[in-house]
């Protein structure tokens, strides 16, 4: 009898719990998250940022392609054939009767019929090396430079990208901060509405104050219940966004680390801002590269009234036998070497046509950077109004949120000493309320404003390039 089965076997649905347990609380552990962790892991889990990373090495690989077309080309083949019915050639008997007569003196003479005659081996072999190496192309070469201009296209596309996504990375992560003050304050104008009610309910059992002040005072906290409860569903949505727009793929509880407070924008930047967005702008510089691949279609184009000539090799190795006995000593070599020359007279005025329509897309693309040059340069006017109009609404904003914090604490004792009215109180709450949501709300404006100043520009944090350094 097995003493240790029974015991061992009852284990097993205890440690399945305890894996379970702890699963759970992996599951449910809050993440911290900063706003440069965000940031960092969009560059590595955004879709959009994927794409296009994996855009540049295909354009690395096409400038290995339009290198190897300007490379020797070298191939080998081999053949083996057994001639099951051979084919025949046709010939007057009176040709064949001479030798068949120095061979056979019995042969009859000719009667000027045709006589099948076969030539071809009953088996054959041959291996053939083939060399070729362009000379001169001027579609080859100019395909080279054209590829090299595709890889930086690709590179600036990345980079237009790049910037792209930590703005929407920044705004979604300020969004979220936005939410989350925005539910502290409701919090907390909920708690002081708690603590008036308290007051209130004391102060008219003591008769201090009307039945009709503890009903406002009862409304009020009511009245500011449903937009907590908002409030925290905004504030769930805006974590959502900032999920996805990462690339979060799992739904863990985010603890958001930093919080909603000013940067100021390098003034340095400001000042160079319509210089530095004509130089830097990914997009812009995107464009350009997107000109010089059209000049070098043009180019290209251009190039097939130009002559092709190449240089050519080949060596082989051949053997024919009529029975299967091959040996080395059958074999016989033979090479050629020489040069080859091709030029296109008429094609119907397709070249014409084809460089025409290469040029047509020149144009439209230098027209695209001079709409695009226009774009920026409004874009960025409004970025820098943005800046400039925030920045004085948080001056201004904070002097009134000081002036109410300091007006909503004397009205309050005047209240607890009777010399001020419920309804006083909850003004001065109110504004109290609105003072704060105004400053977050500028300071907010002013986060996103730069956001979009960084995008138009370029500029990618200090911290991300010391990470793609090391």
């Amino acid at each position: 009898m097995n003493l240790h089965r029974t015991p061992t076997l009852s284990y097993i649905p205890i440690i399945m719990m305890a894996v379970s347990i702890v699963a759970m609380a992996r599951a449910q552990t809050p993440q911290r998250l900063s706003l440069q962790d965000a940031v960092r892991m969009s560059m590595k889990q955004n879709p959009d940022l994927t794409t296009a990373r994996l855009e540049v090495k295909r354009a690395d690989a096409r400038v290995l392609e339009a290198w190897g077309n300007a490379m020797p080309a070298v191939d080998i083949e081999g053949q083996y054939a057994h001639m099951i019915d051979k084919p025949v050639t046709f010939f007057p008997d009176v040709f064949l009767y001479s030798f068949m007569k120095a061979i056979d003196s019995t042969t009859p003479k000719p009667t000027g019929q045709l006589v099948p005659v076969s030539f071809s081996p009953g088996f054959a072999a041959s291996a053939t090396l083939n060399v070729r190496q362009i000379l001169f192309n001027g579609a080859v070469f100019i395909g080279v430079g054209a590829a090299n201009v595709y890889s930086h296209l690709a590179r600036d596309v990345y980079q237009a990208k790049q910037v792209e996504t930590i703005a929407k990375v920044r705004k979604a992560y300020y969004g979220a901060l936005l939410a989350q003050e925005a539910l502290g304050m409701m919090r907390s104008s909920m708690q002081n509405a708690e603590d008036n009610l308290k007051n209130v309910r004391l102060m008219t059992k003591q008769g201090l104050v009307s039945e009709y002040d503890e009903l406002r005072a009862s409304v009020g906290v009511e009245n500011i219940r449903p937009v907590v409860i908002q409030s925290e569903t905004n504030f769930n949505l805006a974590l959502d966004n900032l999920r996805n727009t990462i690339g979060l793929t799992n739904k863990s509880d985010l603890v958001l680390t930093d919080s909603l407070v000013l940067e100021n924008v390098d003034e340095e930047i400001l000042r160079r801002a319509e210089t530095l967005v004509l130089e830097l702008n990914p997009g812009l510089s995107a464009v350009k590269r997107q000109i010089e691949l059209n000049n070098a279609a043009v180019n290209a184009e251009r190039s097939n009234y130009l002559p092709t000539i190449a240089a050519f090799g080949q060596y082989q190795y051949q053997a024919a036998k009529n029975e299967f006995t091959f040996s080395t000593n059958d074999f016989y070599k033979g090479s050629t070497v020489g040069l080859s020359l091709s030029l296109n007279l008429f094609q119907g005025f397709q070249t014409y046509a084809r460089v025409e329509q290469a040029q047509l897309e020149r144009r439209k693309s230098e027209e695209q950077q001079v709409s695009l040059e226009r774009t920026l340069q409004t874009g960025l006017h409004s970025v820098l109004g943005n800046l400039q109009q925030a920045r004085k609404r948080v001056d201004a904003q904070g002097k009134t949120v000081e002036m109410a914090e300091r007006g909503y604490k004397i009205v309050t004792a005047r209240f607890l000493s009777n010399a001020a009215t419920q309804l006083e109180v909850n003004d001065a709450q109110l504004a109290l309320t609105q003072a704060r949501v105004n400053r977050v709300q500028a300071i907010y404006d002013y986060l996103i404003a730069s956001a979009d100043l960084d995008q138009l520009i370029g500029r990618l944090p200090g911290y991300l390039l010391e990470t793609e350094e090391k």
